[in-house]
């Protein structure tokens, strides 16, 4: 399995953000892509996971013929999207019958360190827990490809380091990382630099 990304030129607002942007991430890999604000790191993030139509180029995920690139990806973004009135449990619960998901909800719980608050409402957590819990919808809700739009906002330096260890155990089970981010991600990952004319490929 490869994601690979040919030329892509992508405009919001009828505005350019893009453009001529190339990668390729094979699996196992972890993908960081950087640049200063306004760059397109949120814009390229979503042109991938199918949610912006690009101009011109192509996204598309060799390896995995039988699917559509999108039912392959997981995007996880910069905004958690916690529903206030629903309990954790019941956040993830609705965030994995969306997706259409079959992990474990209990253990996505327990492996992101909220078990313990899995009853409280939406409305009562803190940003942390908030990205922890958008976290947990990565286990509940399996796909090999995670799209990860500034992972570690709202994280302290556990949550930075429970983010890499997920990651890294992701990707060594043939997994696919690509995290657009402005600050240290805390795993190792190439890098794709927007602004620059040079590809990662």
């Amino acid at each position: 399995m490869k994601l690979v990304g040919t030329n892509l030129t992508v405009s919001r607002g009828g505005r350019p953000v893009l453009a001529g942007v190339s990668f390729a991430v094979a699996a196992g890999g972890a993908l960081a892509v950087v640049g200063p604000n306004g760059s397109g790191k949120s814009t390229l993030l979503r042109a991938v996971a199918g949610l912006l139509q690009p101009l011109s180029g192509e996204v598309r995920l060799e390896g995995e013929d039988e699917f559509e690139p999108r039912e392959r990806m997981h995007l996880l973004g910069h905004q958690d999207a916690v529903k206030a009135g629903l309990s954790v449990l019941g956040n993830l619960r609705f965030a994995r019958d969306l997706l259409g998901g079959e992990g474990e909800l209990a253990a996505a719980l327990e492996r992101v360190g909220l078990a313990r608050i899995a009853e409280l409402p939406g409305s009562a957590l803190s940003a942390g827990q908030k990205r922890r819990l958008a976290i947990a919808r990565l286990l509940a809700a399996p796909r090999p490809v995670w799209l990860l739009d500034e992972p570690t906002a709202a994280l302290d330096a556990s949550g930075q380091r429970l983010l890499a260890e997920l990651v890294a155990e992701h990707c060594g089970k043939g997994g696919i990382v690509m995290a657009a981010t402005h600050l240290e991600l805390g795993f190792e990952a190439e890098t794709l630099e927007l602004g620059k004319t040079a590809a990662v490929v």
